[in-house]
């Protein structure tokens, strides 16, 4: 989980090094980290199915050696198109880890207390990693170059191969469901074009001709999918969990999460590294508080879902994201560094609150045969916002000046700060109920 969640942002700080390697523009370096997310949220959930079928620990110790193989190709990569297909096979080895890792928490601890703890601990692995992974990428790159950040993956997936295979039982579903090949087409052709019309659309315009072919493509297939989906007698997403606010709110939730968080990490490295000039390794420090807040309060808030429930944890969270998207509204380009790393500390420490809160509320009141599809289906809405927030922030900056960057990116600040107040109501529509012990 570790390394999912540390190679959804460590490129994020090595992008201007990557383009000036590469000699990619600011719309290319958005796919080099789009391509990941994209195939690891559309793959999620068919990742989970085929785990319930031929077993958890295979898929999850074949999504390393594909994880690690494509690594090894991302650093190895000698123009930007191989790049980014060997960031789209990343994806997708690392989708068969998230909902593995997710089913095996949920299914050996059944006791929901316990459970709540655990998935506290989950949410703290993932999300300190993706606070920490701009922290990371800048170390690396200061000290061996831009690729560094992928080659470092190696060493980490041969201790995990054989950590699994010493200490990761064996285990199925009880029941396995087909894969739903139509469902799955549908899906990824719909995150790909909506992701493609918010990185492209700056550039063909957002009225011309191209885009609005895909504005009729994207709802055409985002129809198609629903409609296929309720005619499916085991669907690839169970569209009836929809019908329950909790579960809706807290996929929302997860969305609006990850779309402040990626918008503040890639607007944060536009803006240091080609505003103010800062290196790499700089930017990378200069989000150390929004790790320790990640680190601080994920266990934290683990703990306070299992003794007060998700109610709690989220308000925090809403509130800090909140606030640290006000702190950088008024950013400009000599902003003091202080004022900069306190909105970091809210936005890590929001962040970290919300992970667990949010995974709890969706897999709450279910039963364990469609909590692991409700956790799948929670972690695709993370990747979904990582994605969008990506060609959000990138849009934003795409063809502006260094001087002008920071007011640029000023809608991109009312986004995260939008996201705060959205988490907000999720935290209205959870559940208020504690844990009970079984």
């Amino acid at each position: 989980m570790f390394l999912v969640g540390l190679d959804t942002t460590i490129v994020n700080v090595g992008l201007p090094e990557i383009g000036r390697g590469l000699g990619v523009d600011t719309r290319g370096l958005e796919w080099v980290v789009d391509a990941y997310t994209v195939v690891l949220a559309s793959l999620l959930i068919a990742s989970g199915a085929l785990a319930d079928r031929f077993g958890r620990r295979r898929v999850f110790q074949t999504g390393l050696g594909v994880f690690g193989a494509a690594s090894l190709a991302c650093a190895f990569a000698p123009n930007p198109g191989l790049l980014v297909a060997a960031r789209a096979v990343q994806g997708v080895g690392a989708s068969m880890l998230s909902p593995v890792a997710l089913a095996i928490v949920v299914n050996a601890m059944p006791d929901p207390r316990e459970r709540a703890r655990a998935i506290g601990v989950w949410g703290s692995v993932f999300g300190l990693s993706m606070a920490a992974g701009p922290v990371t990428g800048g170390a690396l790159i200061a000290a061996f170059g831009w690729r560094s950040v992928f080659w470092i993956n190696a060493p980490v997936i041969v201790a995990a191969l054989v950590l699994v295979a010493v200490f990761v039982p064996e285990s199925r579903g009880q029941r396995t469901r087909r894969v739903d090949l139509p469902g799955q087409i549908l899906l990824t052709a719909a995150l790909c074009l909506a992701v493609g019309l918010l990185i492209e659309g700056p550039r063909v315009g957002w009225t011309s001709p191209w885009a609005v072919a895909g504005y009729a493509a994207f709802a055409a297939t985002a129809i198609a999918f629903v409609l296929a989906e309720r005619r499916q007698r085991e669907p690839l997403m169970d569209l009836g969990l929809f019908k329950r606010p909790p579960f809706a709110a807290a996929v929302l939730g997860a969305v609006a999460v990850f779309v402040a968080l990626n918008v503040t990490l890639l607007l944060n490295t536009l803006y240091l590294q080609h505003t103010r000039g800062w290196t790499p390794l700089a930017t990378g420090a200069a989000t150390l508080p929004m790790a320790f807040g990640a680190m601080l309060c994920a266990p934290l808030s683990g703990a306070l879902v299992a003794c007060l429930g998700p109610r709690r944890p989220l308000l925090a969270a809403g509130a800090l994201i909140a606030a640290g998207g006000l702190c950088l509204t008024d950013l400009g380009r000599d902003t003091g560094v202080p004022p900069l790393l306190l909105a970091y500390l809210l936005i890590g420490a929001g962040f970290g609150f919300a992970n667990a809160p949010i995974t709890n509320t969706a897999v709450s009141g279910l039963p364990p045969s469609r909590a692991g599809v409700a956790g799948a289906i929670t972690s695709t809405a993370r990747q979904v916002g990582s994605a969008v927030g990506i060609a959000i922030a990138g849009g934003l900056a795409a063809g502006v000046a260094p001087d002008r960057l920071a007011h640029a990116a000023r809608p991109g600040w009312l986004l995260v700060t939008a996201c705060g107040l959205l988490l907000l109501a999720v935290a209205r529509a959870s559940r208020g109920t504690v844990p009970k012990a079984g």
